[in-house]
C-alpha cells in the first residue's frame, strides 16, 4: 500500500496530538535532557509559520461551501493541504513550547493562558480537520469553527507576545507616560533603579517569565536573587553578580542585557554601580544623598532637569544627525520631552575631559537648557563658550576648577535661573556680580571659601534668590556614617598584605579587628596609618565620629597562601561545563564570585581528586580548600575531604580527614574555607580527594540527585 505525503502527515498529526497529551499529563515529573533543550528553544522561530497558514486556511474554509468553490477540485485540495500543514506545524510548535516551558524562569498566569490556548488551538483545529468531510458538516458550522479557531489563535499569540515583550507592548507607544516624580519626592529604588530594570531587564525577569529564577518586578523579588545567587553582596560590590554581568564584554553570553536587547547606557550602568556600592538601600530618598554624591547627581539627571516641563520654548529643534554625532559614552544629550526642542547635556569622566567637549556643543547652542559639568576640570576660559548658550536655564559647575574670573561672562544669560558653584574656588567679589541677573532664582555655594558674613551679605543683596550653603555639622542633627573602604581588592597574599582603610568624611575614627569579632568604639584597635596582615583572617572595620551615628561594619576576608606547586593535575576530570582554565584555576590567586560560570570555579558532580607536585620539599603545616555552598543550586560541601602528603606520589600518607554534615533546608549561601592543619613536615607531593553527597535529601527540589562540589582555590601554608 503506497503511503502519500498527505497520509503520512495525517498519521504524524495524530501522533503529535497523543504526544501533547503525554506532555500535559506528565510534564511536571519529566526532565528534559540538555541535548533536547535547543529543540524547545526553536519555539519562537517556528510559531510564525502556523499562524499564517491557519489564518489563510480559515479564510478559505469560510468560503469553501460557496457554489463556485464546491466543485472546484483545486480549491478544495489546496484548502485541505494548507489546513493540514498549519495544524501539523502548530502541533510541532506546541510541543516545542511545552519543552521550553520546562526550563527555569517560565511560570505564572500568562504562561498558563498561553499554554492552554495553544493546546486548545491544536485540538480544535485537529478535530475540525478530521470531521470537515463528514455529511453533517455544513457552511454554518465551517464559519463558527473557523471563528473559534481564529479566536484561539489570537489569544495564543497575544499571551505569547506578552511573555516575550511584556504587558501592553502593542499600545505602549500611544499610552500616556506617567509623569516622573520630582527629585524632592523621588525614592532611589522606586523612581530610579526600578525604572531602569523595567525598561532594560523586565522582559526576561518578570513574574511570568523569570529567567534564571530572577524576578526584578519589585524590591522583594529582586532581593531574593536567582539560581546563581543574590544580585549583590552588601559591602562587597566587587563580587556582586549584578555589577559583574552588566560590565561584561558585549559579545560575552553572560552579559546583561544580552546581545540583541536594548543595552544599558553608560549613565544607567553608573547609577546601578553606585547604588550597589552604596549598600543598595531600598527606601532611601534621592535628596537624602549629599549634593556632591555622584549617585544623587546622576539620579537627578535621570529624573530630568527641574525646569518646568510645561515651559514653551520659542526656538526650533536641533538637527537630529548633529545631536547623534555629538552623543557618546561621556557626553549624553537627551531631549527634555518628545515634543520639546529643549536639550539636557551631561558630561562625565574628568580623566578624559577636554575643553573641546564644550566647544563642540556650539552646534546646538540654542537648544541647550540644562548643562551638567559636575566634577570636571572646567576652567574660567570655558565659561566664554557656555555664555553663548543663550537659552540655558540650569548650569551645574559644582567641584569644577573655576576660580570666578569668568563668571561675569554668564551675566548675559537672561534665562539662567539655577547656578551651582559648590566646591569651587569662587570668592565674594566674583559671586556678587551674579546677583544682578534678573532671572536667577537658585545659587548653590556650599563648600566654598565664602565666610558666613559674606554669605549673609549675599542674602541681603540678592533678594529673591535662594542661596544654598549646605549642611553644617554642628552635632545637633546626627546621621549615620557610611562604611569605611579599603584601598585593595586583593584577597590572597603570600607573605604580608598592607591595607589602607579610608573614609569619605574627614575626622572620622575607624576601629577595626582582624580576628572576626565585631569592632567597638572603646576596646577595638584604632586605625592610624595602615595595617599589615600576616595570616588569613577577616578584617572588620567601623567608622565613628562625634555627633554622628556609627557606620555599619565593613567585613573583608583575606587569605594567605605561602606556597605554589610547580605543577598540578586532575586525577578525576571535573565537569566539562565547569572546568575553568584547567587545574591552574585552583592556584591562580583569584577567587570566584556567585556566578559559577565565570571561569573561576572547578565543578564536580561526583567525587573529585587532584594532585600537586613540588620540585623541592616545602615545610607544610596546613592545606585549605576554598569552596562554595549554594544549597538551592545543588552545590554542597564535600561529605568527606581527604588530604594526603608525602615525598612522592608513591609515598603518600593521610594527613587529615575533614567531614561535613548534610545541610539543613534554607541554609544560607556562603564561601567556606576548609582547613586541614598538622605538624610541619617536608612535602613534595599533595593529593586531595573529595567525596560528594550522592543523594540530595527529600526536602530538596533535586532529591535523590548527586550534589555538586565547587572549589576555586587551594591555599598552602
Amino acid at each position: 500500500m503506497k503511503i502519500t505525503l498527505k497520509g503520512f502527515t495525517e498519521q504524524a498529526l495524530f501522533a503529535l496530538n497523543i504526544f501533547i497529551v503525554f506532555l500535559l499529563l506528565f510534564g511536571d515529573i519529566i526532565v528534559v535532557p540538555y541535548w533536547l533543550q535547543p529543540l524547545g528553544r526553536l519555539h519562537p522561530l517556528l510559531l510564525h509559520f502556523p499562524i499564517v497558514l491557519l489564518l489563510l486556511a480559515m479564510l478559505l474554509e469560510v468560503f469553501r461551501f460557496r457554489k463556485s468553490n464546491t466543485n472546484e477540485a483545486f480549491y478544495q485540495k489546496f484548502t485541505s493541504g494548507i489546513f493540514l500543514a498549519g495544524i501539523f506545524l502548530a502541533s510541532t510548535t506546541v510541543i516545542m513550547g511545552l519543552l521550553l516551558a520546562q526550563e527555569d524562569g517560565y511560570s505564572g498566569t500568562t504562561l498558563q493562558w498561553h499554554k492552554w490556548s495553544g493546546v486548545s488551538l491544536v485540538f480544535i483545529s485537529s478535530l475540525l480537520y478530521w470531521f470537515r468531510d463528514k455529511q453533517w458538516y455544513n457552511a454554518t458550522l465551517a464559519k463558527v469553527t473557523a471563528i473559534i479557531t481564529v479566536i484561539c489563535l489570537l489569544v495564543t499569540g497575544h499571551y505569547g507576545a506578552t511573555l516575550t515583550h511584556g504587558d501592553n507592548f502593542v499600545l505602549a507607544a500611544v499610552t500616556p507616560v506617567p509623569e516622573k516624580v520630582t527629585v524632592d519626592q523621588a525614592i532611589l529604588f522606586q523612581d530610579v533603579i526600578l525604572p531602569i530594570f523595567n525598561t532594560k531587564c523586565l522582559n526576561c525577569h518578570n513574574m511570568e517569565k523569570a529567567k534564571g529564577n530572577l524576578n526584578l518586578a519589585d524590591a522583594a523579588s529582586m532581593l531574593k536573587g536567582g539560581k546563581n545567587g543574590k544580585l549583590f553582596i552588601l559591602g562587597n560590590p566587587e563580587i556582586s553578580l549584578l555589577l559583574e554581568r552588566i560590565h561584561l564584554p558585549f559579545d560575552n553570553e553572560k552579559r546583561m542585557p544580552p546581545k540583541g536587547k536594548p543595552a544599558l547606557t553608560a549613565e544607567e550602568m553608573a547609577i546601578l554601580t553606585l547604588w550597589v556600592k552604596g549598600n543598595a538601600e531600598i527606601d532611601k530618598k534621592v535628596i537624602d544623598l549629599s549634593q556632591q554624591d555622584s549617585l544623587r547627581i546622576l539620579a537627578t539627571a535621570f529624573l530630568g532637569p527641574e525646569a518646568p516641563m510645561e515651559e514653551k520654548y520659542n526656538f526650533s529643534s536641533a538637527n537630529s544627525e548633529t545631536v547623534k554625532k555629538l552623543n557618546n559614552d561621556y557626553r549624553v544629550i537627551s531631549s527634555l520631552d518628545k515634543a520639546s526642542p529643549a536639550l539636557a547635556v551631561n558630561i562625565y569622566n574628568k580623566s578624559i575631559y577636554k575643553p573641546e567637549a564644550i566647544q563642540e556643543l556650539t552646534a546646538i547652542q540654542k537648544q541647550i537648557v540644562f548643562l551638567n559639568l559636575n566634577g570636571l576640570p572646567v576652567k574660567d576660559e570655558e565659561l566664554k563658550t557656555i555664555a553663548t548658550f543663550e537659552n540655558l536655564r540650569k548650569l551645574n559647575l559644582n567641584f569644577t576648577s573655576i576660580k570666578g574670573e569668568g563668571l561675569k561672562q554668564l551675566t548675559g544669560l537672561k534665562y539662567l535661573n539655577a547656578l551651582s558653584l559648590s566646591g569651587t574656588a569662587v570668592d565674594f567679589n566674583s559671586v556678587k556680580q551674579l546677583l544682578k541677573m534678573s532671572n536667577l532664582k537658585e545659587l548653590s555655594l556650599w563648600r566654598t571659601s565664602l565666610s558666613d558674613a559674606e554669605i549673609g551679605q549675599l542674602h541681603k543683596m540678592g533678594t529673591g534668590i535662594n542661596i544654598i550653603v549646605g549642611f553644617k555639622d554642628d552635632g545637633n542633627n546626627p546621621i549615620k556614617l557610611n562604611q569605611p573602604r579599603l584601598n585593595t581588592a586583593i584577597s590572597i597574599f603570600k607573605n604580608t598584605l598592607p591595607i589602607q582603610i579610608k573614609h569619605a568624611i574627614n575626622g572620622v575614627e575607624i576601629r577595626y579587628t582582624t580576628d572576626g569579632t565585631e569592632p567597638d568604639s572603646l576596646q577595638s584597635p584604632f586605625y592610624n596609618q595602615g595595617i599589615e596582615i600576616k595570616e588569613s583572617g577577616t578584617l572588620k572595620a567601623k567608622a565613628y565620629k562625634k555627633g554622628w551615628y556609627g557606620s555599619d561594619v565593613f567585613a573583608f576576608d583575606f587569605l594567605q597562601s605561602k606556597y605554589k606547586p610547580d605543577s598540578i593535575a586532575f586525577i578525576v576530570a571535573p565537569s566539562e561545563k565547569y572546568k575553568g582554565d584547567g587545574p591552574k584555576t585552583l592556584i591562580d590567586d583569584q577567587l570566584g564570585t556567585h556566578d559559577i560560570q565565570n571561569g573561576k570555579w572547578i565543578g564536580y558532580n561526583d567525587n573529585m581528586a587532584f594532585i600537586m607536585y613540588f620540585k623541592k620539599p616545602i615545610p607544610l603545616q596546613s592545606v585549605s580548600v576554598h569552596l562554595m555552598k549554594k544549597v538551592p543550586s545543588h552545590i554542597l560541601l564535600p561529605e568527606e575531604l581527604e588530604i594526603w602528603g608525602g615525598t612522592s606520589d608513591k609515598n603518600l600518607r593521610l594527613l587529615q580527614v575533614i567531614k561535613n554534615q548534610m545541610p539543613v533546608k534554607d541554609e544560607a549561601d556562603a564561601f567556606i574555607k576548609l582547613d586541614a592543619t598538622f605538624a610541619s613536615q617536608p612535602i613534595s607531593c599533595i593529593k586531595i580527594l573529595g567525596k560528594n553527597f550522592k543523594k540530595l535529601p527529600e526536602w530538596h527540589t533535586g532529591k535523590g540527585q548527586p550534589a555538586w562540589i565547587f572549589m576555586d582555590e587551594i591555599l598552602l601554608n
